[in-house]
């Protein structure tokens, strides 16, 4: 499907962009153009995979010149550049909204512009009964996704839902294990808090997945792990600590959530298994193509998909950080 196609990731620089890349390239794409407005991130990348079949473009998906010229000749792209961070979209509503949701219709107006095959979006859990800034803008950016499938017959539009990948930039691992490094306490806004974790393969995996499989107007998600987050921060004491770090209890932030949910029970009822790892949620109005690819799979059958549902006991929270490499 990529051999010898013109690839734009935006965001490309990040965890998910670089992951994206060594798992793209074997396929022999034509190009790869990293799209993101780090220049130093551009510089450390290109450095770090030296490969003739990547392009480093500096951009930003709010300017809509930039993408529009990024969009040229290009047969796929994944659109991965976000805010992401829950407290910064809360205190900037204003430039979540600019990069989250403007940001995502700069992509639609240039892949269609442009012939784009197919676009994937990369969403989240927090888009799911939006309670935060954050969700409100990658809500917005699903509902905006799935809607472009009716503005272009030849441009297809997807949209793929993670939880908290490990180990990415910003998250509570490495973050946890830093402050366990510096003998400092760990703090927690809840014992109750649960979340959904995938490594960062995993979810470049979903978006493969989706990216093949996907007819255009549907959202992926995965089957995924989910764990209590005190008892994420008990294995990586006992692992990483010297008895001196505990764990102190700091009362939810503005904007957050005790469970997360990735299925939700208005979606419930348009929810399709799909193979043994992944769920497929159809558009309320779901397109001839659709209907024949999905109706004849069963129903997830579950009312909803939340994080307290199926909770990871402590010996496998251990094994998934030894999967993904964050144990050592």
């Amino acid at each position: 499907m990529f051999k010898d196609t013109t690839i734009l990731i935006t965001g490309g620089t990040g965890s998910w962009g670089q992951e994206l890349t060594r798992k793209l390239l074997p396929f022999r794409p034509k190009e790869i153009r990293v799209f993101s407005r780090n220049e130093f991130a551009q510089v450390q990348m290109q450095r770090s995979f030296d490969h003739p079949d990547l392009r480093f473009v500096i951009g930003d998906v709010r300017d809509q010149e930039a993408v529009t010229d990024a969009c040229r000749n290009v047969d796929y792209v994944f659109h991965l550049a976000a805010l992401k961070h829950v407290p910064v979209c809360e205190h900037q509503p204003d430039e979540a909204l600019k990069t989250n949701v403007i940001g995502t219709e700069n992509v639609i107006r240039a892949s269609i512009q442009h012939g784009v095959k197919k676009v994937i979006d990369v969403s989240t859990d927090k888009a799911v009964d939006p309670i935060n800034f954050y969700g409100m803008t990658k809500a917005f950016a699903e509902k905006l996704m799935i809607r472009a499938n009716s503005l272009s017959e030849t441009t297809r539009f997807v949209c793929v839902r993670g939880g908290n990948v490990l180990g990415t930039q910003g998250s509570v691992v490495p973050y946890f294990k830093s402050l366990l490094q510096q003998k400092k306490d760990i703090p927690l806004t809840s014992h109750e808090m649960t979340r959904f974790f995938l490594t960062v393969s995993e979810a470049i995996d979903l978006l493969l997945k989706a990216s093949i499989d996907s007819v255009g107007g549907e959202i992926f998600v995965m089957n995924m792990k989910a764990c209590k987050i005190d008892q994420l921060a008990e294995v990586l004491i006992e692992r990483f600590s010297d008895g001196s770090s505990k764990i102190k209890e700091t009362g939810i932030r503005p904007g957050e959530k005790l469970h997360e949910v990735l299925v939700s029970h208005y979606e419930a009822e348009r929810t399709y298994q799909y193979g043994g790892q992944y769920f497929v949620i159809l558009p309320e109005e779901p397109s001839r193509q659709l209907i024949d690819k999905y109706s004849a799979l069963a129903k997830a059958g579950f009312p909803s998909y939340q994080s307290n549902l199926t909770i990871l006991p402590k010996t496998e929270i251990k094994q998934m950080l030894q999967d993904g490499g964050f144990y050592d």
